[in-house]
C-alpha cells in the first residue's frame, strides 16, 4: 500500500494520550480507525467528528476472547486491516520487594498479554493479504531499566522480545512491525493512569532520586508525535525500532558502550566458563 492510500487502523488505548492523539491525526488525514478503550464512552467525541471512519469498540485487552471478537468486528466493518497499535499499557511505579504478587501479574497481562493477544489476533488476516503494520508502543524502559520500574521494564523488555522474534516471522508475508520506544511525555502516564506499589520506608531515597531526575529531563510534547506516528505507517521499510525523543539516542548510545566495556572485562571469564 502506498502512502497516499487511505488506510485501516486497529488501536487500543484510545480513550487519551498518544492512542488519542494517533487516531485523530488518521482520522484527520482521511484514514479509518477502529477505536478501542475500557470505556467505549470516551470515544463519543471522535464518533461525532469523524462518523462512521470511526468503530468505536469497549475492550479489556486482558480478556482474550473480548480481543477475538473486538477485532472480528473491525475486520468485519472495515473489510481488512493494514496498521495494528498495541498502545494500551501503563505504568507500575514500585522497587522489586514493594510491588506486590497481584500488580506485578496485572502489569504482565496488560503491557505484555495485551499487546500479544491482540497481535495474534490480527495476524492471520495480514498475512493471508500479504501486508499489514504492527506497531508496539514499547518506551525508552523497553531498552534501559531505572531503579523504582522493575517491573513495567519487565513488561516492555519482553514486548521487545517477542516483537523483534514476530517481524522475522512474519516478514516473508510482506507484514512489518515497528517498536515505537518513547521518551518522557506530558501525558498521564505517570498520573492518574499510573499504579503506586505501598511504598517501604528503605526505599525513599530511590523516589527522591527519580522525582529530582523528572525534574531535570525534558519531557516531549505528546502531539508532537502525529507527523512522526504517520510517517512510520507510510513508509516503504518501516524500521524495527524506533526512538521518540531527541534525548533518546544519546543515552543509549552511553547505555551500549557500558554493556560492551562490561563484557569485554569479564570475557575471560566468558572463554574459560565455554572450555
Amino acid at each position: 500500500m502506498s502512502a497516499g492510500e487511505s488506510k485501516v487502523w486497529f488501536i487500543t488505548g484510545t480513550s487519551k494520550g498518544f492512542g488519542r492523539i494517533w487516531a485523530e491525526a488518521a482520522l484527520e488525514r482521511g484514514d479509518r480507525v477502529a477505536a478501542t478503550a475500557r470505556d467505549s464512552d470516551t470515544l463519543g467525541e471522535l464518533v461525532e467528528e469523524h462518523g462512521d471512519a470511526v468503530l468505536p469498540l469497549a475492550l479489556d485487552v486482558t480478556d482474550k476472547p473480548a480481543v477475538d471478537a473486538a477485532v472480528a468486528q473491525a475486520q468485519e466493518r472495515f473489510d481488512h486491516l493494514d496498521v495494528v497499535v498495541n498502545n494500551a499499557g501503563y505504568g507500575l511505579f514500585g522497587t522489586i520487594e514493594e510491588v506486590s504478587e497481584e500488580q506485578a501479574r496485572a502489569q504482565i497481562e496488560t503491557n505484555l498479554f495485551g499487546a500479544l493477544w491482540v497481535t495474534k489476533a490480527a495476524l492471520p488476516q495480514l498475512r493471508e493479504q500479504g501486508s499489514g503494520h504492527i506497531v508496539q508502543v514499547s518506551s525508552i524502559g523497553g531498552v534501559q531499566a531505572f531503579a523504582g520500574l522493575g517491573l513495567y521494564h519487565a513488561s516492555k523488555w519482553a514486548l521487545e522480545g517477542f516483537s523483534q522474534s514476530l517481524a522475522a516471522e512474519v516478514a516473508p508475508f510482506g507484514v512489518h512491525v515497528t517498536l515505537i520506544e518513547p521518551i518522557g511525555y506530558t501525558t498521564d502516564w505517570a498520573g492518574p493512569s499510573s499504579v503506586q506499589a505501598e511504598p517501604m520506608p528503605q526505599y525513599d531515597p530511590i523516589r527522591v532520586a527519580r522525582t529530582q531526575s523528572s525534574v531535570r529531563s525534558q519531557r516531549g510534547e505528546p502531539t508532537a508525535t502525529s507527523a512522526a506516528i504517520l510517517e512510520l505507517v507510510d513508509a516503504e521499510e518501516p524500521p524495527l525500532r524506533a526512538f521518540f525523543g531527541e534525548w533518546a539516542l544519546g543515552m543509549m548510545r552511553e547505555e551500549y558502550a557500558g554493556r560492551i566495556a562490561n563484557w569485554e572485562s569479564w570475557q575471560d571469564l566468558a572463554a574459560r566458563a565455554h572450555q
